[in-house]
């Protein structure tokens, strides 16, 4: 199989010596458990209540949306963790493909995204508040939560110290309780009695119009809890035949998700007492929302193990986080925008122990009181859906390059994935632009620093022109600051001045039309990079 990495892969000693160390431990259900225990984390304790809020009964349509469209970009994900397995895969393919630009941008996004993992440590410390008051107050830690939570963040580490096959057995055990508490909540609550026509009365299945099914979709919460299916790509360098067991075990945790969560937005329609319909599904308001309900049924001893899982769930969600971002740093180190001092393998446990320490002081940052948990994982998701976007890019590049050179078949191809990767792309950009102004204005620009991260940090060592580069690269910076101009201007929290539904076809034309530029971009690239490769 051809690989289509770039010079300074094949002439780095060192980068192959570490990926060498990876040891390959890791078999389908292990992987399936990484990534259902990365979807099902604080998601599930929450988004039945704002998905309701946002659409009523028709909330069910956007869980199934989330599962096919996320299914589309897991399925070109699927095609390069299968072809190209590598440590913290994720980071290094836009590199491969694209260039420095992208390589350096989305790598950024990527190291502001270990604040998901702070994220949900600050949702344990805000869940345990239930027994414990003085951890959290005014949507901040306290000092005290602060500690606390420091003090997590080490235990997490020093469970992801020592090797992957202990991650993989603890995750394991943490995902079946993740898996018990939802299906007996859903049991439960059916069984405490359910009351009919609830997706038809209060307004109807649609009460605030198909529409709000698409603000569902961020505003709900329901991209953010669907989201993290990538994570058994992220370990494709230490799994056991991962050609077989990757794509199985991302498809599979997505399915699992997406019917996990379906019941519990069916259970949480059919349950809410009649007296709190009063003025409809968006008059439905609990700050805790399956621990209340159960106590409004009088079911205690549920209400007393979901408050329990209401920190196991985000804890399973952050011990994974840790592994995942220790790949990330990896990765970028591996890609230059760390030292690679952070690359280092442990010999012995596998562990790329420098690069946990790393997100630990990265995390710890992310955790001072400097805002809430919703708006934090709110701009994470956003960064999360261009590194997508970016794969989509990348599979496309591979596959057009292998054209050129004649390479017609290539083994661990996912089929339909020529038609699957700019659908995937299309997508991603509208789950961005669906999340609103609100959290763009924030997002977006904060990835566009990684362009000048990258003017920084460049350096003259015989590859393209920095012209050369900058064109290579151009479609991602003209699509972020495109993205952002129609978020300003549309629906979505904007300002209205593009009216819907007309905003969202103008992203999915303009996502179209980046997309082919970019193919071509990154097919440009590998050819030169090819070129220089073969150059004595």
């Amino acid at each position: 199989m051809p690989q289509n990495h770039p010079p300074e892969s094949t002439a780095a000693p060192a980068v192959l010596a570490e990926e060498r160390r990876l040891h390959k431990d890791l078999g389908f259900w292990g992987l399936t458990a990484i990534g259902f225990s990365n979807i099902l984390g604080s998601g599930w304790l929450f988004a039945a209540l704002y998905a309701a809020q946002t659409a009523g009964p028709a909330a069910l349509l956007s869980w199934i949306a989330a599962g096919v469209l996320c299914a589309l970009i897991a399925l070109v994900m699927v095609e390069l963790g299968a072809t190209r397995p590598e440590g913290g895969g994720t980071v290094r393919w836009p590199l491969y493909a694209s260039g420095r630009l992208v390589g350096t941008m989305i790598g950024w996004s990527v190291l502001l995204s270990v604040g998901g993992t702070a994220a949900e440590i600050s949702a344990i410390m805000q869940y345990a508040a239930h027994y414990l008051p003085g951890l959290y107050s005014g949507g901040t830690l306290t000092v005290s939560g602060l500690g606390v939570a420091v003090a997590l963040s080490v235990v997490l580490t020093v469970c992801n110290w020592f090797a992957v096959r202990i991650f993989a057995r603890l995750n394991n055990l943490i995902s079946v309780f993740k898996v018990v508490v939802p299906v007996l909540t859903i049991v439960a609550l059916f069984l405490s009695g359910t009351h009919s026509g609830r997706l038809t009365d209060h307004g109807g299945f649609a009460p605030y119009g198909y529409a709000a099914c698409l603000t569902a979709l961020a505003g709900g919460g329901i991209v953010y809890s669907v989201n993290g299916f990538q994570a058994p790509l992220d370990f494709s360098g230490e799994a056991r035949n991962p050609r077989r067991t990757v794509p199985a075990a991302v498809l599979t945790g997505i399915g699992l998700a997406v019917l996990v969560y379906l019941g519990l937005q069916l259970a949480f329609l059919f349950t809410v007492p009649e007296s709190l319909l009063g003025h409809g599904w968006k008059g439905v308001n609990f700050e805790s929302p399956f621990g209340q309900l159960a106590l409004v049924l009088n079911l205690h001893w549920l209400a007393t193990l979901l408050y329990a899982d209401a920190v196991i769930s985000p804890g399973g969600s952050a011990y994974v986080g840790v592994a995942i971002d220790a790949r990330h740093t990896y990765a970028l180190a591996k890609n230059g925008l760390l030292p690679r001092f952070f690359m280092r393998i442990h010999p012995r446990s596998g562990v790329a122990r420098r690069a946990l320490l790393l997100n630990l002081a990265v995390i710890v940052v992310f955790m001072l009181p400097f805002g809430g948990w919703q708006d934090i994982v709110s701009v994470m998701g956003d960064m999360y859906l261009l590194i997508y976007a970016a794969s989509a890019v990348a599979v496309a590049a591979f596959r057009a390059h292998d054209r050129e050179r004649g390479v017609t078949r290539a083994e661990g191809r996912v089929p339909g994935v020529r038609w699957i990767a700019p659908v995937s792309f299309v997508v991603a950009s509208e789950f961005v632009y669906w999340s609103g102004w609100h959290d763009l204005r924030l997002a977006l620009p904060f990835v566009l620093v990684g362009a000048v991260l990258f003017l920084l940090q460049r350096r003259e060592d015989g590859g393209a022109s920095l012209g050369e580069e900058l064109r290579r690269g151009a479609w991602l910076v003209f699509h972020l600051a495109a993205l952002t101009v129609l978020s300003w201007l549309g629906t979505f929290g904007g300002s209205a001045r593009l009216p819907a539904p007309y905003d969202t076809v103008v992203v999915g034309v303009l996502a179209l039309a980046v997309f082919v530029w970019a193919v071509r971009a990154g097919a440009r690239h590998l050819r030169a990079s090819q070129v220089s490769a073969a150059s004595p």
